[in-house]
């Protein structure tokens, strides 16, 4: 039974978060696994606590360029 667990940034929509589960568990599907065995676990993690390039990803954007 597959576990998946994806860390994403604060803030996301539940409407995405739900895109993303069925996203993830399609993949599995089309491997020939059942949807009931697949499990996805959602961590929200606020931007003040993820590190990108030595600096918390509130100060950074993506790309690697720092804010203006």
């Amino acid at each position: 039974m597959p576990l998946v667990q994806v860390n994403v940034w604060k803030g996301i929509s539940e409407e995405k978060i739900k895109e993303i589960i069925a996203g993830i568990t399609k993949v599995f599907v089309d491997m020939g696994i059942p949807a009931r065995a697949v499990e996805v676990i959602v961590y929200e993690i606020p931007k003040t606590h993820w590190g990108i390039e030595g600096k918390p990803a509130t100060e950074s954007r993506p790309g690697g360029k720092p804010p203006q």
